[in-house]
């Protein structure tokens, strides 16, 4: 990650207002991309969301995670295409580490589709490891991929 991301993009929580910038860059990233009623539930029951900006506050990534008994699950992290490959998606990923670590979580899990190479190599990076295989998990245009499980175990 370069001092130049830093300095250009912040990271801030995720506002109901934010909600029509993070689904723009949902539908453009995925052929099945979650629904605006997904992210205003998400943000309702309390799960905590996170929205990368750049100089003019626009949004340019998201990420969100729910936290409970011990354990965070990264449920959604995403990059607006004209942004990825700058570190934006670390950014937003150490932020959601950060909070599941100050909520006591001892590990942070998540699903990435194995075709999704760059999505890997950032969860190789930060030390994810992969723990199980979930068969036909995600829809895909040929019928269903499977999803890696991947865990982080944090240090409480």
């Amino acid at each position: 990650m370069s001092a130049e991301v830093d300095q250009l993009i912040r990271v801030r929580g995720m506002r109901a207002r934010d909600v029509p910038a993070v689904l723009a860059i949902e539908q453009v990233s995925y052929g099945y991309p979650w629904s605006e009623r997904i992210f205003r539930d998400c943000l309702r029951v309390g799960y905590r969301g996170w929205v990368a900006t750049d100089l003019n506050e626009a949004v340019v990534g998201y990420g969100l995670l729910s936290v409970a008994v011990g354990e965070a699950h990264v449920l959604n992290l995403c990059v607006a295409p004209d942004w990825r490959g700058r570190g934006i998606a670390a950014l937003v990923l150490e932020a959601m580490i950060t909070q599941a670590v100050a909520e006591r979580a001892e590990t942070v899990l998540l699903e990435v589709r194995p075709s999704n190479r760059s999505a890997r190599r950032l969860y190789k990076r930060r030390g994810f490891k992969r723990i199980a295989t979930r068969p036909g998990y995600y829809p895909a245009a040929d019928g269903r991929e499977d999803a890696l499980l991947l865990a982080l175990e944090l240090d409480i």
